[in-house]
């Protein structure tokens, strides 16, 4: 006999909460904010907002199923069974957070504040929560969208939604030696390289490409199901032992490689930096398109 579904509530804490904490109670939280011209009120009615999603998803789920719930913060210690259906209530970007755990599992977007957020991956308001799980178990429904991945020479692998980030652990100066698909190569000293996918094209990847005139190596940015990737080099620093030629381009299913030239390079993914990859001199990082395919409900 197979085993019910399990749906998995992720969520992160909410800044009211963040600020309750810090200061030990709402009275001295909303003191501290009220004297620098802040108000503790917006805050908590996002709070509110957040904690009625969540009970409206909750109530959702059929009887017959099971249930869990999981904070941001604890998603590395998170063990995701193939059966899960993983829904998200809170900005697009937590979204892309649980991605790099989960291994085909569906994904359902719940939006706790329709209008302050963007919706690209969390489109569905709370009160089609039971509709949504329903309908969870068609796997026709889903749209797959593309991640990207880094592999060290050692086997250590990271994957993520949006993009990952090479580069020093203190963002200083950066040095490798970079191949592209195309065999193009250089020796480099930079602020990073950053790879990244469609979905991420909406984000840092944008603000890279209109630097270098709205385009990745001539060409648009991905899609959010396109295998293809695009990679730009941070403030490449040209010196008689470097270059900044080779700075961006696309990945057709080839992988861009770097040579680590200096210590302490880290390798992280769609901003969070305390989940990383360490690469020490003499390493060799591949990145590419990720066999994993964020299935997320539509």
């Amino acid at each position: 006999m197979s085993l019910a579904p399990r749906v998995v509530l992720v969520h992160r804490r909410t800044p009211f909460a963040d600020a309750v904490a810090r200061h030990g109670t709402r009275g001295q939280a909303a003191f501290f904010l009220r004297t620098r011209g802040h108000d503790l009120a917006e805050l908590e009615e996002a709070d509110e907002r957040q904690r009625g999603a969540l009970a409206a998803v909750a109530a959702a789920v059929p009887a017959d199923w099971r249930s869990g719930a999981v904070e941001r913060a604890d998603l590395p210690r998170f063990l995701f069974a193939p059966e899960d259906v993983v829904v998200v209530v809170g900005q697009d970007g937590l979204v892309a957070n649980v991605a790099k755990h989960l291994s085909g599992q569906v994904v359902v977007g719940i939006d706790p504040d329709p209008g302050r957020n963007v919706g690209a991956l969390v489109p569905h308001p709370p009160r089609r929560a039971a509709e949504l799980l329903r309908r969870s178990a068609s796997a026709a429904e889903c749209e797959e969208r593309t991640m990207v991945r880094a592999v060290t020479d050692d086997g250590q692998e990271l994957h993520a939604l949006n993009e990952v980030y090479v580069g020093h652990r203190s963002h200083q100066t950066s040095r490798y030696v970079l191949t592209a698909p195309d065999g193009r190569c250089e020796r480099q000293a930079s602020s990073g390289v950053v790879v990244g996918t469609g979905t991420g094209a909406g984000g840092w990847l944008a603000s890279l490409a209109r630097q270098r005139a709205g385009s990745a190596g001539g060409s648009p940015l991905p899609g959010p199901a396109d295998a293809d990737l695009a990679w730009f080099v941070r403030e490449a620093w040209p010196s008689p032992t470097t270059g900044a030629d080779v700075t961006a381009g696309r990945l057709r299913g080839g992988d861009l490689v770097l040579d680590v030239l200096g210590d302490e390079l880290v390798v992280f993914g769609d901003g969070l930096e305390e989940d990383r990859l360490l690469l020490t001199r003499g390493q060799r990082l591949r990145v590419g398109t990720s066999p994993r395919r964020l299935r997320l409900l539509r």
